[in-house]
């Protein structure tokens, strides 16, 4: 019996460790299958289906895309986002329903004659080669004014004033005498004597022209035989006194002005152009001049001069510009608005509405399919009234939002792309951040929404 319980008590030990074995194995083995069930389940609750123009529309199931109806490709979370896909964060995309509700119209890009529009101030100023003095060819005293009042008409024909001068009552006795002695000289018939007469003659009138006697004023002075006592003194053109010095009864002397005469018929118009501006200005160019005092009339003019020096204060160039005054509508002194026109050739131009200023740069949003739209930086160059000319960034034909563009971009930052005030045009972010892998963070999965029609489940923002 003892020898009997040696023997079995190992056999049990045997057996049981066997059984412990096999049951341990059989564990383990259901363990990995289902581990590896799991791993199955979670590799296919991550895989996900994007567009690749619009890959903010994710989907758990294959299909097309609700915006452009491209078929989904796959995409699993946490994998590395395409070259495509990143430039593709910048774009916004809306419904034709976000489009009508934020009044969102597009205009194509073109290419037309622009010109350039100058504005500026300007002062009516007298013609300086129409203006002139009136003065005193000898000494002597008023008489007698035919003109009294500042702003009164003459005319260069008109004697403006008659003058009492001993010196040229004197001059004309001369002259006199010069005639009588070459009438009972010239029959002399000594040559030298006859001769002489006249030379007495012809200085004796050169000295009354001197002294301001016109040629018909001689011949009446031979017609009558006696000098006449006031001289009449005439204006050297016709015009408007602007200033009056004389009075009846003044002892002037020779070369004292008397009156200022000023022609109105034409006028200058100073205009004031800024430096940043007057490289534009040329010689002959049209300028049009509008006041206020004649709204709807417009004056034309051409630009005759530049001035060669810049006003310090200001910081502007005098350009003058000449004009006809029918009416003599345009007053001296009177400020005035002056528009330039500068051609500036074919260029492309946009709506002014289109460009966004940041403060920084100029944006537009550029239509790339309809309802999808990418932000562009612009150079701008010349404005020529709702119409702006743009150096680069937009092409002829593309089309851009003319109005509701703040919205777009509204709508651009809300969805956290490219957008923005700051970001418009910038690499959208990779989202290394967190991850420590350097590979973009991928978007939470949806939730699931049966149907095929488009959603704000369908968008990741």
């Amino acid at each position: 019996m003892t020898q009997s319980k040696k023997v079995v008590i190992p056999l049990v030990v045997i057996l049981l460790v066997a059984a412990g074995g096999g049951g341990y194995y059989l564990w383990q083995k259901k363990h990995a299958a289902e581990g590896a069930k799991e791993a199955k389940q979670g590799e296919q609750a991550q895989l996900l289906y994007t567009c690749a123009m619009h890959p903010f529309i994710i989907k758990d199931k294959p299909g097309s895309c609700p915006i452009c109806g491209m078929a989904l490709i796959k995409k699993v979370a946490g994998s590395e986002a395409s070259a495509q896909e990143l430039a593709m964060l910048g774009h916004v995309s809306l419904s034709p329903t976000q489009v009508v509700m934020a009044n969102v119209a597009t205009t194509e890009a073109k290419v037309m004659t622009l010109d350039k529009e100058i504005n500026a101030v300007g002062i009516v100023q007298y013609d300086q080669a129409r203006q002139a003095k009136v003065t005193a060819w000898v000494s002597g005293r008023i008489d007698k004014l035919n003109v009294n009042t500042v702003g009164a008409f003459v005319s260069k024909g008109n004697p403006v004033a008659e003058l009492y001068s001993p010196d040229l009552v004197s001059a004309q006795q001369e002259y006199l005498l010069a005639l009588k002695s070459r009438d009972q000289l010239k029959n002399s018939p000594i040559s030298s004597i006859s001769l002489g007469g006249e030379g007495l003659v012809s200085s004796a009138r050169q000295r009354l022209k001197l002294m301001g006697v016109r040629d018909e004023q001689v011949a009446a002075l031979e017609k009558a035989g006696e000098p006449v006592i006031r001289l009449p003194i005439y204006t050297p053109l016709s015009g408007v006194v602007i200033e009056k010095m004389a009075q009846v009864g003044q002892y002037v002397e020779a070369g004292m002005p008397l009156f200022s005469i000023a022609d109105l018929s034409n006028v200058w118009v100073e205009v004031e152009v800024y430096e940043n501006e007057f490289a534009n200005i040329r010689l002959g160019q049209t300028v049009n001049i509008l006041s206020q005092s004649y709204p709807g009339k417009n004056f034309r003019g051409k630009v005759a001069f530049i001035y060669p020096f810049l006003d310090p204060k200001s910081r502007t160039v005098k350009v003058r510009v000449e004009l006809a005054n029918p009416g003599l509508k345009l007053k001296p002194d009177m400020f005035v608005n002056a528009m330039i026109r500068v051609p500036l050739g074919s260029a492309v131009v946009v709506p002014v509405g289109a460009v966004m200023d940041t403060g920084r740069r100029q944006l537009v949003w550029v239509e790339m399919q309809p309802g999808m739209f990418e932000p562009r930086e612009v150079q701008v160059g010349a404005r020529e009234g709702d119409r702006i000319q743009i150096l680069s960034g937009v092409k002829a034909g593309e089309k851009v939002a003319s109005s509701g563009g703040y919205l777009i971009d509204s709508e651009s930052q809300l969805k956290g792309g490219a957008g923005g005030h700051e970001g418009h045009g910038a690499k959208p972010a990779t989202g290394t951040e967190g991850n420590g892998a350097g590979t973009p963070a991928a978007p939470a999965a949806p939730s699931p929404r049966k149907g095929g029609g488009m959603d704000m489940d369908d968008m990741k923002m």
